[in-house]
C-alpha cells in the first residue's frame, strides 16, 4: 500500500544507522565486560571489600543500561517493520497512525543514542550538580530561578533520573534566590553541561500591577558529580569554613544551631554553601562535594592537567554570556543563541522538554558549528 511506502523507506534507512550505532557503542566489548563482571559478582568473596563491590555493581548497571537501550531500540524497529508488513498483507489502514508514531519514536531514539556516543569528555558519564542564581531584578528574577529549577527537575523526571536537593534559599517574596540540586544518572553531566550559562526571560510580570513587560536573568552552573573521584584532591589548608544559621526549612532544629556551612577555596575564591542538611557535618560534606565538582568542571573547561593548575580568582558566570532566551510576550519562542535552535511551544519547554536544545548543541559541538 502506498500509505505505508514512505514509512517503510524511513525505517529501512534506519537499518544501516543501527548497525553503525552498534559499532560506535562497542556492543561486543560491552557484552564481554558484562560477562567478566558477572564472574566477579558470583565470587564468594565479592563482598569482602564493600567499596570495591559497589563500584563493580555500578559499572555493571551502566553497561546493562547501554546494552538494554540499544536492544530495546532494535526491537522497536523490527516490530514497526513487521507491523507494516502485516497491515499491507491484510490491506488494513487502521494502524497507519500507530505505525507513524512508532516510526517517529524509532528515529527519535536512534538520534538520542547516536548523540550519547558523542559524550567522550572525562566526566560526561557522571551525574551532575546544578546551581541556580537569580540575577538583578529582585522578586522577578527569583521567580524565574524557580521556573528554571522546576524545568530541570521535570527533565530529570522524564528521563527517570533521581533529583536530590543540596541547597535551597527561598526568595524574599516569591521564587528562589539560589539553589543547588544533584541529578543522579548515567551521562547526565554530558547532556546538561550545555545548559551552563545565563538564561533570559521576557514576559509580562505577574508582580507588576501595571502589566508591563519585564526582562529577567538567571544563571545555571553545571558541574560533574565526582564525589568518589580520587583524582580531585583538595588540601584542608586551602579551605576557609564559615558557619551560620540556616534560613530554610528544617523544623525547630534549623534555627537553634549554626548548622549551615559556607566553604571558600582560598586559591580560587570559589564559594559554596549548604544549609539543607540537619547537621553541620552533613552540610560540610555536601559543600566539599560541590567544591570538588566546581574545580573539576573548571579543570575540564580550561584543559588543565590537574586541579592545582587552577590559578587566580574564578568568576561566576558572567551576565553577558546569555545562552538562551525564553519569550512569553508578545509571542512565544525559546531560542538558543549558540545553535540557532528554537521552539515555539514554550509551555512544553518549561515542562522539561529540552532534549531538542541538548541534541542541537551536541550535534553542533561535534561538527564545530557552535556560534
Amino acid at each position: 500500500m502506498l500509505l505505508y511506502d514512505d514509512l517503510r523507506l524511513r525505517l529501512k534507512e534506519c537499518g544501516p544507522r543501527l548497525q553503525s550505532l552498534a559499532g560506535a557503542l562497542g556492543l561486543e566489548t560491552i557484552r564481554s565486560q558484562l560477562a567478566e563482571l558477572e564472574k566477579q559478582t558470583s565470587d564468594p568473596n565479592f563482598w569482602s571489600d564493600p567499596a570495591a563491590s559497589q563500584k563493580v555493581l555500578q559499572r555493571q548497571k551502566q553497561l546493562k543500561s547501554k546494552l538494554d537501550s540499544y536492544e530495546k531500540l532494535k526491537k522497536h524497529w523490527e516490530d514497526a517493520l513487521e507491523l507494516i508488513a502485516m497491515a499491507e498483507e491484510m490491506n488494513d489502514e487502521s494502524v497507519l497512525e500507530e505505525v507513524t508514531a512508532a516510526t517517529e519514536e524509532v528515529e527519535k531514539q536512534l538520534e538520542s543514542l547516536r548523540l550519547a556516543t558523542l559524550l567522550t569528555g572525562e566526566y560526561d558519564h557522571k551525574s551532575a550538580i546544578l546551581t541556580f542564581h537569580a540575577g538583578a531584578g529582585g522578586t522577578e528574577a527569583q521567580d524565574w530561578v524557580q521556573m528554571l529549577y522546576r524545568m530541570y527537575c521535570r527533565w530529570a523526571e522524564r528521563h527517570g533520573y533521581k533529583v536530590k536537593v543540596l541547597d535551597y534559599l527561598d526568595g524574599e517574596e516569591a521564587g528562589i534566590k539560589s539553589a543547588s540540586i544533584e541529578i543522579d544518572g548515567e551521562n547526565v553531566y554530558g547532556f546538561l553541561r550545555s545548559e551552563a550559562g545565563v538564561h533570559r526571560l521576557v514576559r509580562v510580570s505577574p508582580f507588576d500591577a501595571s502589566g508591563r513587560r519585564h526582562t529577567s536573568f538567571a544563571s545555571v552552573e553545571v558541574m560533574p558529580d565526582i564525589d568518589e573521584d580520587t583524582s580531585v584532591q583538595i588540601s584542608e589548608n586551602d579551605i576557609k569554613m564559615d558557619v551560620f544559621r540556616a534560613s530554610g526549612a528544617g523544623g525547630q532544629h534549623v534555627n537553634k544551631t549554626s548548622s549551615a556551612v559556607r566553604l571558600t577555596h582560598i586559591p580560587t575564591g570559589i564559594v559554596v554553601s549548604c544549609q539543607n542538611e540537619r547537621s553541620q557535618h552533613q552540610n560540610r560534606e555536601v559543600c566539599m562535594k560541590m567544591l570538588k565538582a566546581k574545580l573539576a568542571e573548571i579543570k575540564q573547561r580550561e584543559h588543565l592537567e590537574k586541579i592545582e593548575d587552577i590559578k587566580g580568582e574564578q568568576k561566576e558566570i558572567g551576565w553577558g554570556s546569555q545562552i538562551r532566551s525564553y519569550v512569553f510576550m508578545p509571542y512565544t519562542l525559546v531560542k538558543d543563541h549558540r545553535t540557532g535552535y528554537e521552539v515555539g511551544n514554550i509551555t512544553a519547554v518549561m515542562d522539561g522538554d529540552i532534549d531538542g536544545f541538548i541534541n542541537a548543541y551536541l550535534s553542533a559541538e561535534s561538527s564545530s558549528k557552535l556560534q
